[in-house]
């Protein structure tokens, strides 16, 4: 092992011990490290932490942007900064080469996909018909019913609240209370946010897969299971919303985040302030819930031609001439 692996090494090691980094961070951080090892020490020399300077880290980071998409390439450039953060603190270099070094990668703008609010209904249309059907045909107690009932609240709880997928599929049983009607959700670095749940409809639904999937004396801790009492999946929601895309015969591609971003995007159109938004999403920093406000251009649009005080004169002046 060389002294940068060494480095890299001990980094991970205070990352872990010290900074208590969740798993999927380490790992992360890891296979980042790792190329970045590999391409110091392609010419099979023994790499001396000190001698990387500037100019290596100019060619590696073109490098990536030569091969990697910009959010990656700026994620990997983080990783290598909390790198030598690290070092130049515990004294292993003198200086930190990023240090007097500027580096702006633009990221072009992507607007995130948003199913409108006849689409929202459209999906909700078929899966309560399809509850109803199976009561209808008198099958309330099979796993089929079971399993409509918890795509509902799937679907509820997703649109309800704007959570991740990854956060509905690790919501605890004991962060859901119905009788005081909200979820406690615990976010990214392990940000914790309360979301009430204001829809009696929603209360009901959930109340109903409790019965069936919580049953008295069961002991799951995760509130969303599958049939065999495990935590459900990211895929498996993802799986579940693609089917019943395709039953309602709506063409865009639907995703678990689709909903998040038409949470926020609807709540914006209805003049909510952003700032309420951004705690409901769970964002650190308002920047990521701003990119909502692009999102709702059309119905600014809408708003300004038929409030703006210019389009008001314009009326009075027409009304004069008439």
């Amino acid at each position: 092992m060389n002294e940068l692996e060494n480095a890299v090494h001990d980094f991970l090691f205070h990352c872990r011990v010290e900074k208590n980094l969740s798993s999927h961070t380490l790992k992360a951080y890891q296979l980042d490290l790792n190329q970045f090892v590999r391409f110091v020490s392609a010419n099979g020399k023994a790499v001396d932490i000190c001698g990387i300077d500037k100019q290596k880290l100019r060619e590696y980071i073109q490098r990536l942007q030569e091969t990697g998409k910009v959010k990656t390439v700026k994620r990997k450039i983080a990783t290598l900064k909390a790198l030598f953060n690290y070092l130049e603190f515990e004294d292993k270099i003198a200086v930190n080469p990023f240090r007097k070094m500027r580096i702006q990668i633009r990221e072009p703008l992507v607007l995130p996909g948003v199913l409108s609010l006849e689409e929202v209904k459209t999906l909700f249309k078929l899966v309560y018909r399809a509850k109803r059907e199976c009561e209808d045909r008198g099958t309330r107690g099979t796993y089929t019913y079971k399993s409509i009932v918890r795509d509902i609240a799937v679907f509820e709880l997703l649109f309800a609240t704007g959570i991740r997928v990854s956060e509905l599929c690790h919501l605890k049983k004991a962060h859901v209370d119905l009788d005081r009607k909200y979820i406690q959700v615990n976010g990214k670095r392990s940000r914790e946010r309360i979301i009430q749940i204001c829809s009696p409809e929603i209360i009901t639904v959930l109340n109903e897969y409790i019965e069936l999937f919580h049953p008295s004396g069961s002991n799951f801790s995760y509130f969303f299971i599958n049939r065999l009492g495990q935590r459900l999946s990211p895929q498996s929601v993802r799986f579940m919303i693609k089917k019943y895309a395709r039953l309602s015969n709506i063409k865009k591609p639907i995703t678990p985040h689709m909903f998040r971003h038409t949470f926020a995007t609807l709540l914006l159109e209805e003049g909510v302030d952003i700032r309420y938004i951004q705690q409901l999403l769970g964002h650190s920093t308002i920047t990521t819930t701003q990119i909502y406000t692009h999102v709702s251009n059309p119905r600014q649009q809408e708003i300004l031609a038929a409030f703006h005080p210019r389009v008001k004169i314009s009326r009075l002046n027409q009304d004069s001439q008439d």
